[in-house]
């Protein structure tokens, strides 16, 4: 029987990013989504996911939630069999950063949690295609179902994380590292660095897609899912 595995969504997203995802992916495994709140740090964030997991159990988490994926194996390493971590960023935030998304705080605290949304998860995050408009209405109405508390707590969270390079030197777990070929919020190079950190960790990049691959490609991030989550445990 293979593990239960846990989806953890992006910043200000919910299950509707993986909907593809789960469709399928159930059929071999339970599959859950675990929302990345309430807390307004990794470790919060992390500790609440624990708490309610499975004894032993598969992760994947994107932007946002691959931190709370980290955090979970820095944790307990021990309880986690497999991981995939889409849109990924290991590092901590820079004081740029930070100071940006102080801005992007603000303006969700005072009624525009729209423009904080349009200045945080851009357009141009996307790949270019014509689904890209349904997608951000997607974004923006995930968003708004979740509220401006939601977004200033994993904006938050998102500002104070920890580098997390030594969990990834000792995760002798199998690993995959998501990539849209077009993302312009992480950087091809960080994510391959991630996977270099990792013993046992493969990249795959996926074509025409940005950010948010599991919505741009569907069917191909499904597929690169349940190749590596119901393929046979193999260490390189």
């Amino acid at each position: 029987m293979n593990d239960p595995l846990i989806l953890i969504p992006g910043l200000m997203s919910d299950a509707r990013l993986f909907g593809a995802q789960i469709i399928d992916l159930s059929r071999s495994r339970a599959v859950m989504v675990a929302l990345p709140h309430p807390g307004a740090t990794i470790e919060e964030i992390s500790a609440h996911v624990l708490a309610s997991a499975p004894a032993r159990f598969a992760l994947a988490g994107l932007g946002l939630g691959a931190h709370v994926a980290l955090d979970l194996m820095r944790r307990d390493m021990a309880r986690v069999s497999r991981v995939a971590l889409l849109s990924a960023d290991p590092l901590g935030e820079s004081p740029d950063a930070a100071a940006a998304r102080e801005k992007r705080m603000i303006l969700a605290r005072t009624g525009r949690l729209s423009q904080a949304m349009a200045e945080d998860m851009p357009s141009r995050a996307l790949a270019d295609s014509d689904r890209a408009d349904e997608i951000m209405t997607l974004v923006e109405d995930m968003a708004f179902a979740l509220g401006p508390d939601v977004f200033v707590a994993q904006s938050r969270a998102l500002q104070r994380r920890r580098d997390q390079q030594k969990t990834l030197r000792r995760a002798q777990i199998p690993a995959l590292v998501l990539a849209g070929a077009k993302d312009s919020l992480v950087p091809l190079r960080r994510q391959a660095f991630m996977a270099e950190l990792m013993p046992s960790a493969r990249v795959q990049i996926i074509e025409n897609a940005g950010h948010l691959l599991p919505l741009e490609q569907p069917d191909a991030v499904t597929r690169a899912l349940a190749m590596f989550f119901d393929g046979p445990l193999v260490l390189s």
